[in-house]
């Protein structure tokens, strides 16, 4: 048993829209992505993409988002642990949640050119 309360249903996901908005304010790198992803969507419905085209899509989108809203928990949770102090074990974790999110950035790259270079060619 635990000594918090049970949130429910709804405050789950009022928390997680909470997170969500949090990350869109303090990180200009899920902007960017959030922006770019917005565009290829509306690109690939243009384009007539397929149901799995589509899902492939929106997977290495969401993987994209994804590392990075994990890459920022991270961040926060060393700089919160730490003061913001320098570490170097800290520099090390930050640098490899950043390489995270730079793999699933490259992925979704070729990802996407595979599907939009098929429609363009």
């Amino acid at each position: 048993m635990t000594k918090f309360k049970a949130q429910g249903f709804g405050n789950t996901f009022k928390n997680a829209r909470k997170g969500f908005r949090l990350v869109l304010k303090s990180e200009m790198n899920i902007r960017i992505h959030v922006s770019i992803a917005t565009f290829v969507v509306f690109l690939a419905l243009f384009l007539k993409f397929s149901a799995l085209e589509f899902c492939i899509l929106l997977f290495v989108i969401g993987l994209v988002i994804v590392s990075e809203m994990l890459n920022t928990a991270i961040e926060f949770t060393l700089d919160s642990i730490y003061h913001n102090k320098y570490s170097r074990m800290v520099g090390m974790a930050k640098d490899i949640s950043a390489g995270a999110v730079m793999f699933a950035s490259v992925i979704s790259v070729l990802v996407g050119i595979i599907l939009f270079g098929s429609k363009f060619i």
